[in-house]
């Protein structure tokens, strides 16, 4: 069953691309036609391609990898920030951190900073600073607080990338391929889709549009989220009925010794 149909990316403004004269030629396979000066999006390509990146983020999730969703233009930040957090999953809304996947262990420094202040505000240790060093503190955490603080779960590098506009988080992207990371993007008709794994054919500035892939996007790594959960209370019900039946056994077995030694007197 597929995820999103025609319609529904119709009524979001999916299919409206950028003017001609801004378009990239290697978007030319999902452009259906130009409507004065306009270039329109083939949504049975969208609607194919949103499929085929949902499952593939469920599947990751299903495994229970982190993905990663970038976004720092103005229209998607509130839409990651919401959908990202509704499965549990890191974003970045504010700024990339130059390095922030191909100098990670320095990025888990700056967070674990924010950590020991967090500490020190609990433990007390605040009371005996004066006001200045207090002022200062308070604004480096608040400073590692927008910029860090959705990442603060992110132990080890994600699994993948999400993108919302291929040009503008251009340098998320190139660190997730020199490390090997697949990305999925949304690609409005000035992208370049040979840039990232799963391009996604779709206006990448519109709020609905933004809205509708991501909605379908996040709904699979919640499928995946739940199935991972029902795979793991199988195998603990499955551990535990044999955990039971090995005791039956070891019991069935003494029954049996102590039978034979009362026979035996």
């Amino acid at each position: 069953m597929a995820r999103t149909n025609f319609d529904q990316l119709l009524q979001a403004g999916c299919h409206f691309g950028h003017l001609r004269r801004k378009w990239n030629p290697a978007m030319a396979p999902y452009i259906f036609m130009e409507r004065n000066g306009i270039h329109i999006i083939d949504l049975h390509k969208t609607v194919a391609m949103t499929d085929t990146a949902a499952e593939a983020l469920k599947q990751i999730a299903k495994s229970g990898k982190k993905i990663l969703f970038v976004a720092t233009k103005k229209q998607a930040k509130d839409i990651v920030a919401e959908k990202a957090a509704s499965v549990n999953m890191p974003y970045v809304n504010e700024r990339w951190a130059g390095g922030m996947l191909t100098n990670f262990p320095t990025i888990r420094k700056a967070i674990k900073k924010m950590t020991n202040i967090d500490k020190m505000m609990a433990d007390g240790t605040f009371s005996n600073l004066s006001k200045r060093e207090l002022l200062q503190i308070s604004r480096q955490r608040a400073k590692l607080e927008k910029n860090l603080g959705s990442i603060a779960d992110l132990t080890r590098l994600p699994s993948a990338l999400f993108v919302i506009d291929v040009a503008k988080e251009h340098i998320a992207i190139a660190e997730a391929q020199r490390l090997g990371i697949p990305v999925f993007a949304i690609c409005d008709t000035n992208s370049d889709p040979n840039k990232v794994n799963f391009p996604i054919p779709a206006n990448d500035d519109a709020k609905d549009s933004i809205n509708a892939i991501l909605g379908a996007c996040c709904q699979a790594i919640a499928e995946g989220l739940e199935e991972r959960k029902a795979e793991k209370a199988d195998e603990k019900a499955a551990a535990e009925q044999a955990e039971e039946a090995a005791e039956g056994k070891k019991r069935a077995g003494r029954a049996r010794k102590a039978e034979a030694e009362a026979a035996a007197e």
